[in-house]
């Protein structure tokens, strides 16, 4: 069971996704402008053991990046949490299921770049996850056309809501997704770890990715 589950009924809970190798501005960012544009209570990083599309090569340990996530987000509404791991998922449709099997009186809604969206095709059973929550789809730099124009968007396209309707989303039963454009942050965790500036505190992995 999740901890302080019953402090959680009825609370409206931002979800965020991803590896954090690692955590920078942007990220806190886009957490803070979901925290004002859907009314949230909070915002919670899931901190991944290793995402399945990504290479293990140059991924920190799950340690020192939720660390670090802790260390950037400053802000008392967003929580780091390493959930995946305690959960045992591997997959974000299983990590869902999860989630609103254990926090039922929970309001969850999904938070992602316009650059998951476009990509969304590619993950694990990708059609079951706009049926487990509404979705918040945040602009990015370069993806926004390929986004709305993508498989994803055109597969879900009738249950898509204006910008105008972003606080009322969570009171949609999903599949419900709204498409966010906002003043966008220039943080990139490649641009990061390309100049050096965060540490490689690797890990050797053993067990398979997706």
């Amino acid at each position: 069971m999740i901890p302080g589950a019953l402090a959680l009924r009825g609370r409206r809970v931002g979800l965020l996704g991803g590896s954090f190798n690692p955590a920078h501005d942007g990220h806190r960012h886009i957490s803070l402008a979901a925290i004002r544009l859907l009314a949230l209570d909070q915002v919670w990083w899931l901190v991944s053991p290793q995402n399945p599309l990504k290479p293990r090569a140059n991924m920190a340990a799950m340690e020192a990046r939720a660390a670090r996530a802790r260390a950037v987000s400053r802000h008392p509404q967003i929580r780091v949490t390493t959930l995946e791991a305690q959960l045992g998922t591997t997959y974000t449709a299983d990590t869902l299921r999860a989630l609103r099997r254990q926090l039922p009186a929970t309001r969850f809604v999904w938070l992602m770049g316009a650059d998951n969206l476009f990509q969304l095709p590619d993950w694990q059973r990708w059609t079951t996850i706009p049926h487990q929550m509404p979705m918040a789809i945040f602009a990015r730099k370069s993806y926004d056309f390929k986004a709305l124009g993508g498989i994803a968007a055109h597969r879900f396209a009738a249950y898509r809501l204006p910008p105008r309707a972003a606080k009322r989303l969570l009171a949609h039963p999903p599949p419900a997704w709204v498409f966010l454009p906002f003043r966008r942050h220039p943080a990139s965790a490649t641009r990061i770890r390309a100049t050096g500036a965060w540490p490689q505190l690797l890990e050797t992995r053993n067990s398979p990715g997706e």
